[in-house]
This record gives structure tokens, C-alpha cells and sequence, in this order.
């Protein structure tokens, strides 16, 4: 095998020194003889031609080790999740099957591997900016987090590898992801070293002009700036020592995307940046004594040089929620320059540095609190219901940066929210019956109205009245997707039992007058009042909207309008040519037969397949729509229109597709879809044509439209569709 074939020489470079960075990182996460083994898969993998260039040039070999070799450094080095890494595209290309991965390797690298897959099949049919793809990928997420570390990873891999791609459009592609979906994704997070550069990144492949222009004026002031950050810190230096405090300084400048957007808000060139330089102090404290002597670092600075009260932050007494601890201040040093300066110990560093992923380096940190406040924000957004991408993105974003505010109970109880959240907001999260009933609040002894914004330090509390309901505006007025998704649930509650009650008003005032009911008639009078569902009808009816009386009256006069012109018909208009098919000289239609002169379809209401019982009806307009002999107005028709029925059977197999609807019911499960899917296509002249999927309360009804041949390969698949783990019921319906 030779190495030119895969490599262009500067990858062949850039292949090596990763390569020696990941065997390095990994020296105590796997044995020689794993490390060993791992590389001749990939090897083999390679001579059988499954690790091809893909359709953009990009050399996956090159792509993998160059990732697995930044999650090292960004993240941290684990076993599992880089054996799946370069595992995954050997799955998905076919060369392996993943019964073996997980006889080798195990459950862990089986499910990683899985939803490494999944985004790629994601990204590749809906685009990584499609409401689809955001959703999914969130159900992903929400699965195991460590597949959204990769795709970051990766997304940086890529930003780096495409510096001097010739296809532009794909290099625009790719920028517009990462801007919009992986660098937000990556300070949720707390990836702040990823998402700094995939933002400068960013900036140089959609304005080069301005970010070399920002990178030149850096170069040419370095040694200026590394001369005045050194002259800061030489006096912070004394101080800490004096103070018996172990700690390492580190002085950095801005990244170039963070100089550019402050030029942009301010309006102003490089040199008038407002806090260009940054100073990090990183403790060697550990255990109850971090806060005391961060505080204490914090003194001692501020006693050095004047601050700015308004540029504090204090992270230690509220961390963020992806665990970010640290105090912010921002001072004025020599020459009257802006310096912003960060204290942690070297805990809060390297969770500062690697986000969520660093907590389960410290044995008794518990993460799982602010990891469960991330995972409610994915789940509320799923719940949402809402199509829209940009809405969905908007939604993610509230939670996704770092404005937010913190305020008490009356009892003293500590809340966060997102910075813009209501009263509203406060009343839904402590319990949707308190939110349904709310009036305002009394927030600081003060009365506010449901649209009061919380600030930090606010007491709230709910006032309610028992006449309260939801209303549409408070969609408006709720700013987190959690609420509004419960205003949502509460509304439809609602409508709901105002609907029940129309159905109730109707039926009973039908009864009243002795008058029996035609669902069919009914629905026809519904459609021609101009309602598009039978719930807005009935809501309207609940609501005192239309009169119910006025309805009944409209119904009768329909129905006298039909009798009418059914008496103005005779049996006798009605002609086919029909075949006789046995001694009795019974007339059947032959449905499929060659027959000239006859209209027929197939009715809508029941679906009818080859193989069916079935008889034929004539319409007022002269058709003949072909029943199934169960369907659900076969009684009506034969009772009322005897004489318009007729006897029909299919001829021979024709090779006909007939479309019919399954709906299927069972338990939410993010995997279920899938099997269903794949037990369709596996079905010998079975063809899948829709699928649509209704989520509620952990329960899942799916309307499955699909081509079959006939009754007995229908009959097949409902039976093979009801071993489905999570499948409860399977039924037909029409077409």
C-alpha cells in the first residue's frame, strides 16, 4: 500500500503529527495492542477502498485522526469515544457490521457509533440547517451528549481543513453551520477555546479582508502588547506571593472575532477596543477554601488598580449552567488601558476549558443538575410542535448564551431564567395550574402585571384569581419555549372541552326532537358550512357562536333536498353490463375484468385491495364506488339503497398497487419509526409512501400510507408490524 496513493504531502505531514498528538494523548486510555489493532482495521479498510475521498475532496483518514487528535486536546481523551470515531465511517460505508463492533468492542462504542451515523444520515438528506435536522439532531443529543462533543470537534476539523478548498459555495456551506448551529452549540457548552476559534474561522472565510486587516494589527503590535501585559503583571505577581497564594498568570489578547464584533457595536478602529487585553490568575487551591481565595485575589487587584463595578462578574456564586465558575473584573492598568482580568483555580480552568466534558474528570463533582437544566431546554423545544427552523434556533438561543437572571420565592427559594423571562415565565415553571390562573404578581412588595421582565434579585410572588384562564396573547408574553409550550397544552385543554360541549348540545337537542342522527349527512352539512375540521365546528357550537337549532334546521332541509331527488330517480336509470358467473344467473360486476360501459372506482371510505369481500354501489351520478363488504357504511347503504347495490368480485390478479393507510399505535421511542421503516422495506412488493407521526404524553399514533398487491401481503405485514417492541396496535384504514 503506498502512502502517496491516500496523502498529498501536506497531508501526509499533517497526518503524522496528529497521529503521534493521539497516540500520545492515549497512552493511558489504551493498550499498545488495541492501539495496534484499531490501526489495522482502518488499514485493511483503506486497501478494500472503503475510506475513499468524499464528494468534496475531503480525505477521511486525514479528517478522522486529525479530530480524534483535537478531542484529546479540547475535550478530553476516552477510549470509546475515539474508537467509535474511526470505527463509524467503516459501518456506515458497510465494510463492518455492527454485531461485530459490539462482540469487540461493546455497548458503549455500539451507541456512540450509532449516533455519529445518524447525524451524518441527517445531515446528508435534510442539510444541517433544515427544521428536521435540528430536531433530530437534538433527539441525539439528548441520547448522549459525547456525539454533539465530536460533530464540534469535527466542525472545527473541517473549518481548518478547508482554508484553501477550490469550491467556494462548499466552503460557505460549511461556514454558515458552524456560525449558526456548532459555535453557539459549543458555548452552551462551555467549549469557549472551540467556539473562540470556529468564530474566528467564521470571520475570515465570509470577510478575509477584515480579519487579516484585524491579524495584521496584532502582528505589528505583539511586542508592544506582550511588554504591557507583562508590565500588569509584574506588580499582581508581588502582591499574590505576599499573600501566600499559589497561582499561575497568564496574559492573552481578544480573539479576532470578539476585537471584530466590538468594532462593530462601537464603531471604532483596533486601537480603540475597550478591554483588548486579558489576564487570566488560576489558583492552585483546591476544596472549601477555592471561593475564599478567589475573593481574596480579587481584593488584592482591586486595591492595585481602580475597576469598573458595572464590567464585574460573579460567576462563583451562581455558576453558569454548563458549570462555568469564575470572577470577572475589568481594571484600568498603566497608561489608562482597559484589562480584563479572570480569577478561578485550576478546577474551574480546565471546566472553563472544556465545559460539560471536564466534570467527570473530578471524582464528587456532580454535573448532573446543570446537565439536566440543558436537557429540559432540548426536550422543551421538541415538545414545541413548531415546523420552523429559525423559530427552533431562536428558541435554543434564549438558553444558549449566557444572559440570565436569578430571583427568590417568598420563602427564599433560588431561581434561574433566561434573561427576558415574565412573571408569566416564573408562574408556568413553579406549576402549570399556577400559571393557568395568574393575574401578576407582587414582585419587591410591589404590584406587577403578567408581563413584568424579572431582574436579577427580584422576590416574586404569584397572585391568582379562580375566574383566571389562558389566553392567547400570553403566547406573546411567555418567553422561554417551556411555557409556551404549557400555554399551548392548556389552550387546546380548553378548546377542547368547549368543543365536548357542542357535541353534547347538538346530540341532545337532535334527541329532544326525535331526530336520528347521520354521521355521513352530518359531515356533508359541516363541509358545506364551511368548516375545514369538525372540532372548529363543534368549538363554534360550545362558544354559542352559531345557534344549534339553526344547524338542525339546515340538516333537515338537507335531507329533504336528498329525498327529494332520490324520488325524482328510479331504479331502472341505472345500466351495466355485467357477467354472469354461475347456474343462478346472479349478476356480478368482475372488478379488474375487461369490461366497456361501466364507470367504477374504488370508495375512499374503506380502501378496498384485491382479495376483499366487496360489492358495488351506484351514486347519484351514475358511478359505481366498490365497498369492502365490512365497511363502516355498508349497513346504511344496502338498508336505505338496496336497490343501488350490486354484487361485485375480482377477476385474476392483476398486478395492481392499491394504497392503504395503517395507523399504528404505541410508546414514544426514538427508535421506533426506524424499525417500522425498515421492516416495510424489507416487504417483498411493499412500498412505503408516507409516514407522519403524532407525539403525546409519551405515546406515539403513526399514519403509514403504502402500495400493497393484496389482502393476504396486507394481512403479513399488520402481523410483522405488531412484534415491534413499543408497538401496541396496528389498524387499517383507508386510502
Amino acid at each position: 500500500m503506498s502512502v502517496n496513493r491516500y496523502f498529498t504531502e501536506n497531508e501526509w505531514s499533517d497526518f503524522r503529527n496528529s497521529y503521534r498528538c493521539l497516540i500520545k494523548a492515549m497512552r493511558d486510555e489504551m493498550s499498545r495492542a488495541d492501539i495496534v489493532a484499531l490501526s489495522h482495521i482502518v488499514r485493511d479498510a483503506i486497501v478494500a477502498g472503503s475510506m475513499a475521498r468524499d464528494e468534496h475532496g475531503i480525505n477521511p483518514l486525514l479528517r478522522c485522526v486529525n479530530t480524534a487528535a483535537l478531542l484529546c486536546e479540547k475535550v478530553g481523551a476516552e477510549r470509546d469515544t475515539i474508537t467509535a470515531l474511526f470505527l463509524a465511517p467503516l459501518v456506515d460505508s458497510g465494510y463492518m457490521l455492527i454485531d461485530d463492533v459490539h462482540a469487540r468492542y461493546g455497548d458503549d462504542v455500539v451507541k456512540l457509533i450509532k449516533g455519529l451515523i445518524k447525524t451524518n444520515e441527517l445531515d446528508s438528506k435534510q442539510g444541517a440547517m433544515s427544521s428536521e435536522y435540528f430536531k433530530n439532531l437534538l433527539l441525539v443529543f439528548a441520547d448522549d451528549i459525547r456525539v454533539i462533543f465530536i460533530i464540534i470537534v469535527d466542525s472545527l476539523c473541517i473549518m481548518r481543513m478547508i482554508n484553501n478548498h477550490h469550491d467556494e459555495q462548499y466552503r460557505k456551506h460549511i461556514t454558515n453551520e458552524v456560525s449558526n448551529l456548532y459555535a453557539p452549540l459549543a458555548h452552551k457548552l462551555g467549549l469557549y477555546k472551540i467556539k473562540s476559534e470556529l468564530e474566528d474561522l467564521v470571520l475570515k472565510y465570509s470577510d478575509r479582508e477584515t480579519y487579516n486587516l484585524i491579524a495584521h494589527e496584532l502582528n505589528a503590535t505583539k511586542k508592544y502588547r506582550d511588554e504591557y501585559i507583562a508590565s500588569f503583571i509584574g506588580p499582581v505577581k508581588a502582591e499574590l506571593e505576599k499573600a501566600n497564594l499559589k497561582f499561575e498568570i497568564k496574559g492573552r489578547t481578544k480573539s479576532i472575532y470578539s476585537i471584530w464584533n466590538k468594532m462593530k457595536k462601537q464603531q471604532i478602529g483596533v486601537g480603540g477596543i475597550y478591554d483588548l487585553f486579558a489576564v487570566r490568575i488560576i489558583l492552585e487551591t483546591e476544596g472549601a477554601d477555592e471561593k475564599s481565595d478567589c475573593w481574596k485575589a480579587f481584593s488584592l487587584i482591586t486595591n492595585m488598580y481602580t475597576h469598573n463595578p458595572k464590567r464585574m462578574r460573579d460567576w462563583l456564586s451562581s455558576p453558569k449552567g454548563n458549570g462555568y465558575e469564575s470572577l470577572h473584573a475589568t481594571v484600568i492598568g498603566p497608561e489608562n488601558k482597559w484589562v480584563e482580568v479572570q480569577i478561578r483555580t485550576r478546577r474551574m480552568d480546565e471546566i472553563a476549558e472544556r465545559g460539560l466534558a471536564a466534570h467527570w474528570r473530578y471524582k464528587g463533582i456532580k454535573s448532573e443538575g446543570n446537565l439536566d437544566t440543558l436537557m429540559n431546554s432540548v426536550r422543551d423545544i421538541l415538545e414545541s410542535g413548531d415546523d420552523d427552523s429559525l423559530e427552533k434556533i431562536k428558541d435554543f438561543n434564549i438558553d444558549i448564551y449566557d444572559k440570565e437572571v436569578f430571583v427568590f420565592s417568598p420563602k427564599g427559594d433560588l431561581y434561574k431564567f433566561p434573561y427576558g423571562s415574565t412573571v408569566l415565565d416564573f408562574a408556568f415553571h413553579i406549576h402549570t395550574r399556577l400559571g393557568c390562573s395568574c393575574t401578576g404578581a407582587r414582585v419587591n412588595g410591589k404590584n406587577q402585571t403578567i408581563k413584568y421582565e424579572l431582574k436579577s434579585g427580584d422576590t416574586v410572588e404569584i397572585l391568582t384569581s379562580s375566574s383566571q384562564r389562558p389566553k392567547k396573547e400570553w403566547l406573546n408574553i411567555a418567553h422561554s419555549a417551556r411555557s409556551r409550550v404549557k400555554i399551548k397544552q392548556a389552550l387546546n385543554e380548553i378548546e377542547n372541552k368547549s368543543a365536548e360541549l357542542g357535541k353534547e348540545l347538538l346530540s341532545r337537542r337532535m334527541k329532544n326532537r326525535k331526530i336520528e342522527v347521520d354521521e355521513s349527512a352530518l359531515m356533508r352539512l359541516i363541509k358545506k358550512m364551511g368548516y375545514k375540521t369538525v372540532t372548529a365546528f363543534y368549538l363554534e357550537l360550545g362558544d354559542d357562536k352559531i345557534d344549534v337549532n339553526d344547524v338542525i334546521e339546515r340538516y333537515l332541509a338537507m335531507l329533504e333536498k336528498d329525498r327529494q331527488e332520490e324520488e325524482q330517480r328510479s331504479a331502472g336509470e341505472y345500466t351495466l353490463d355485467a357477467k354472469p358467473i354461475d347456474d343462478n344467473k346472479v349478476d356480478e360486476l368482475v372488478i379488474g375484468g375487461d369490461i366497456k360501459g361501466v364507470d367504477y372506482r374504488l370508495a375512499k371510505c374503506c380502501g378496498p385491495i384485491f382479495g376483499d369481500k366487496i360489492f358495488g354501489f351506484v351514486s347519484s351520478e351514475g358511478t359505481i364506488k366498490i365497498h369492502r363488504c365490512d365497511c363502516p357504511n355498508a349497513a346504511n347503504m344496502q338498508e336505505r339503497y338496496p336497490y343501488r347495490v350490486i354484487n361485485a368480485r375480482w377477476a385474476g390478479k392483476m398486478g395492481t398497487k392499491y394504497v392503504i393507510t395503517l395507523r399504528v399505535v404505541g410508546q414514544d421511542d426514538i427508535g421506533i419509526v426506524t424499525n417500522i421503516s425498515s421492516i416495510i422495506n424489507k416487504e417483498k412488493n411493499v412500498f412505503l409512501r408516507s409516514i407522519s407521526i403524532d407525539s403525546d404524553d409519551g405515546l406515539f399514533q403513526g399514519h403509514l400510507s403504502v402500495a400493497i398487491d393484496d389482502i393476504s401481503t396486507l394481512n403479513t405485514l399488520i402481523k410483522k408490524l405488531r412484534t415491534v417492541k413499543g408497538v401496541k396496535d396496528v389498524q387499517r384504514g383507508a386510502m
